[in-house]
């Protein structure tokens, strides 16, 4: 089941985001998983964005796993036992933001901070080394040309 609560006052597409969702965990791990998604504010993304990962500043998407998937690549294979995914939050000020600096539009850049958001859960990582950083956005590029 993929839950979405969003906590702002800016409409948006919740059964689209849902779909999306959805394709990606069935053509990445071919199971159904329960999924979070939040919706919200700058204020509250920048307290989440500090508690969490000491930064004290607003971003656009953050995916926080279930303990039990932090320990295995879905990746390289699903896993028989999760029935929790984990959480995604995004910020819709951000995304609407980055919207305008990237020459976007806002439902385009909200799907993209979803599927970048998604993939993180799945094991993909742009943090670690430039052959995952490649490999993420070859992913999102792909998902983004499916919708």
């Amino acid at each position: 089941m993929i839950e979405i609560n969003n906590l702002t006052t800016t409409i948006v597409d919740e059964e689209f985001l849902r779909k999306i969702a959805e394709r990606i965990i069935r053509e990445e791990i071919k199971k159904e998983v329960d999924l979070s998604i939040a919706l919200l504010g700058s204020g509250r993304m920048q307290e989440i964005n500090k508690r969490y990962r000491g930064k004290n500043k607003v971003t656009d998407v953050l995916s926080f796993a279930e303990v039990k998937v932090q320990k295995e690549k879905f990746k390289v294979g699903p896993l028989k036992k999760i029935q929790g995914l984990g959480e995604i939050v995004i910020c819709l000020r951000e995304v609407k933001k980055n919207a305008k600096r990237y020459g976007s539009n806002f439902g385009k850049e909200l799907n993209r901070v979803l599927i970048h958001g998604l993939l993180h859960l799945l094991g993909y990582d742009h943090e670690k080394n430039e052959k995952e950083a490649e490999e993420i956005r070859k992913k999102e590029d792909y998902y983004l040309n499916q919708i």
